[in-house]
């Protein structure tokens, strides 16, 4: 009963750190899709089987002996710290993200000279910055 579990924890961690380690790395990470893709898969299935435990009988938990109970106890710590150590890597990487298209959008706006100025209604200058047009190249 416990092994199912116990397994797909060891290969979500295993995933985690493995995902955490390529991201921290310098240089591309090609398969980065397919390890979220095996991460969400992970996490359904682990949760698939806590529900069936607990619909099967709601004190599970209770009922594991000691060496179980100290298996499950190992593997969700070490599976909350890699999921920490995960969050904070993928967070970094989308703020790093985030501010390297910020600066790319703002200097193609500085290229292509966007600023525009019109007349207000009562006859006051208005100025606005039209957003440069770019595009990504998902094979860079």
């Amino acid at each position: 009963m416990i092994e199912e579990l116990l397994d797909n924890m060891s290969s979500l961690t295993a995933i985690m750190e493995e995902e955490s380690d390529r991201l921290v790395a310098p240089g591309r990470v090609p398969d980065l899709s397919e390890m979220a893709v095996a991460k969400n898969r992970l996490v359904g299935l682990l949760e698939a089987k806590l529900a069936q435990l607990s619909r099967e009988r709601a004190d599970w938990m209770e009922l594991l002996d000691e060496a179980d109970r100290s298996r499950l106890a190992a593997a969700v710590a070490v599976l909350r710290d890699a999921s920490l150590v995960n969050a904070d890597v993928l967070e970094r990487q989308i703020e790093l993200s985030t501010e390297l298209m910020a600066a790319i959008a703002q200097e193609a706006q500085r290229l292509m000279g966007t600023r525009q100025a019109t007349y207000g209604a009562h006859g006051g200058l208005l100025g606005m910055d039209l957003p440069a047009p770019i595009s990504l190249n998902a094979r860079l």
